[in-house]
């Protein structure tokens, strides 16, 4: 794909920036002049005791706040926006320069996986970092998971059509990104808001908050009548009454302090979540899984959206109590903290059971989002037709890492046989073909598409064993992880149906040796409900098809030697490979 829209939607957000920057440059000039004011004429009426200047006192703190307000949601504006120029930027640099700024998931590596490890699906340039678009922890968490766990077929297909329905979605897509990028989500912030979900609820004593609403009003009284120019007694009610108030808020210290104990930063993310929320609600879907996300949403009368966001603003104001100066003018005069915590007992009843379920829409919102991406980025792609028929058929095949000016794409149907003995010389394209069977085959089953012209696959459990290493902690050799780990294919093969990629298997051991373990290992394997190739160098292997006519296939990478050098086309082919390579190569380097 070209970057076009891409260049189009930078020029966009930048003119739009232009304009946020001079507005909220505008309000911080206005801001100042005000904020100068004040002072000055707090101090006439300090001097004078003219009401004319305290009341234009009150006037303009109240243009001031009013303004703050307005400044504080300009620069959330300009957040979004330069967010949002930032994500089409990156979009540009990767498909110009193939340069991947997006996370790339090396938390997931696990060398233990059936598959992730040995199809680099996590890690530098990996499948994962080309994939992710999500800004959320637990959108990363859910983008994982489609590429590491096998779903029912229904919901494959479902997932399907909601990844080609949000394809058209650009600004959708973009903007819960942008959302999500506006402040810095974590795994320890997610749970933390877990952990607190799940915290008892502190109930606040009914009397205390009546008298939240009761007492503040002779606070004011009292303060009123001292204003009036009514000194005495006014000065000592009020004095009193304020200090009475904060002593019943600090009789809830603890409480307040004990919800604020891991929610670091939680308003923050929360107002994040509560913008991504708004943007999926307002969207009209048609496929059955993006509809099944939005109805998540729906709890009551109130939106998703508006309950996170009263959450955040609980949240926020809770945290006030960090702020001595500040805490103890509101609570003498309003007894703030208490209504506050009343306002989070409210909440915690009414919605606490739903967090984690908006958490899980937002999740699966940014995986759906990314993978639609993908198909976005390659509009030739397709997506998989979904069988339970045990067919897996592949045109034009590739892998989706190398790009379409240099990526060889070939065409195989499991048909005539279940299990390939793959052959050919090193170099060849052997391991890169496992590995795009191995990639395509997650894909498919993940929801995506494919980098193929056309498919049609059964979903099933995939096992490769391709990257083997020793384990000096364990004082494990090479050799015996190797078979340790095709006992582990063997076992898991036994269970279900399942998608095998071997290549080049027994490394560690002598050519006799390997050879009858290879032959040994493809006979008990086709024994089981199984599907996919092995790649070998021994040619004697391939001698077995010939007893097991519609199960084992021979296909092989051919090499030829032009104008004295190596030619590789990566074609596939019938039958057993005949050319070799490697004593060419090391005499033409001199080595031998």
């Amino acid at each position: 794909m070209e970057a076009k829209v891409y260049k189009e939607q930078v020029a966009r957000f930048e003119e739009e920036l232009k304009g946020f920057n001079s507005r909220y440059n505008l309000l911080g000039s206005i801001r100042l002049v005000i904020g100068l004011a004040i002072p000055i004429l707090f101090y006439f009426f300090l001097t004078t005791y003219q009401n004319a200047y305290l009341i234009g006192c009150l006037v303009l703190l109240t243009a001031f706040l009013f303004l703050v307000r307005i400044h504080v949601n300009l620069k959330n504006q300009r957040e979004i926006v330069r967010a949002l120029i930032q994500i089409n930027q990156n979009e540009i640099a990767f498909i110009e320069n193939g340069t991947l700024s997006f996370t790339n998931g090396k938390e997931f590596i696990d060398p233990h996986h059936p598959y992730s490890y040995d199809l680099d699906l996590f890690g530098d340039r990996s499948i994962y970092q080309i994939l992710n678009r999500t800004s959320t922890f637990i959108g990363s968490q859910k983008l994982a998971e489609y590429l590491l766990e096998l779903k029912s077929i229904e919901e494959i297909q479902n997932r399907q059509k909601a990844v080609a329905e949000l394809e058209d979605k650009l600004e959708f897509r973009q903007k819960i990104a942008a959302f999500g990028m506006a402040r810095k989500d974590s795994q320890e912030i997610h749970n933390e808001l877990i952990e607190w979900s799940r915290s008892e609820i502190v109930e606040i004593p009914k009397w205390l908050v009546y008298l939240s609403y009761i007492l503040p009003v002779f606070t004011f009284v009292s303060l009123g009548f001292l204003i009036a120019g009514h000194h005495l007694p006014w000065g000592k009610i009020t004095v009193i009454s304020g200090v009475f108030n904060l002593a019943l808020v600090m009789r809830q210290f603890k409480h307040v302090k004990g919800e604020l104990l891991n929610t670091t930063k939680i308003d923050l993310i929360l107002g994040n979540y509560s913008r991504i929320i708004e943007q999926i609600e307002a969207q009209n879907f048609e496929s059955e899984k993006l509809k099944e996300l939005q109805n998540k949403l729906k709890t009551d009368a109130s939106l998703a959206s508006q309950n996170i966001a009263k959450l955040s603003s609980i949240f926020g104001q809770l945290e006030n109590i960090q702020n001595p100066v500040g805490a103890m003018l509101f609570n003498a005069l309003i007894m703030y903290h208490v209504r506050t915590m009343s306002d989070l007992e409210k909440w915690k009843k009414h919605y606490i059971s739903s967090i984690q379920s908006w958490l899980e829409v937002i999740g699966e919102m940014e995986a759906l989002s990314s993978l639609s991406n993908f198909h976005y980025n390659n509009p030739s792609f397709c997506f998989p037709e979904i069988n339970q028929q045990k067919q897996l058929e592949f045109e034009e095949l590739g892998h989706p890492m190398i790009h379409e000016k240099v990526r060889v794409c070939n065409d195989l149907k499991y048909d005539q046989f279940k299990f390939i003995i793959l052959t050919g010389s090193n170099m060849s394209g052997k391991s890169t073909f496992l590995r795009s069977l191995g990639v395509n085959m997650v894909l498919a089953q993940a929801g995506s598409s494919i980098c193929a012209k056309s498919a049609n696959v059964h979903p099933m459990q995939v096992l490769v064993s391709m990257r083997v290493t020793d384990n000096l902690n364990e004082n494990e050799s090479f050799f015996f992880a190797e078979v340790k780990r095709l006992k582990e294919t063997m076992e898991k093969a036994s269970n279900s149906l399942s998608f095998v990629l071997l290549d080049e298997i027994l490394r560690g051991t002598n050519s006799n040796d390997k050879r009858e373990g290879t032959i040994g290992v493809i006979k008990k394997l086709i024994q089981k409900d199984i599907y996919g190739a092995i790649a070998t160098h021994d040619l004697k292997v391939c001698d077995i098809t010939k007893d097991h006519p519609g199960i084992l296939s021979n296909k092989n990478f051919e090499v030829e030697i032009q104008n004295e050098d190596l030619h590789f086309d990566y074609k596939l082919r019938e039958g057993v490979c005949k050319n070799k390579s490697a004593t060419f190569l090391m005499e033409k380097m001199e080595i031998i």
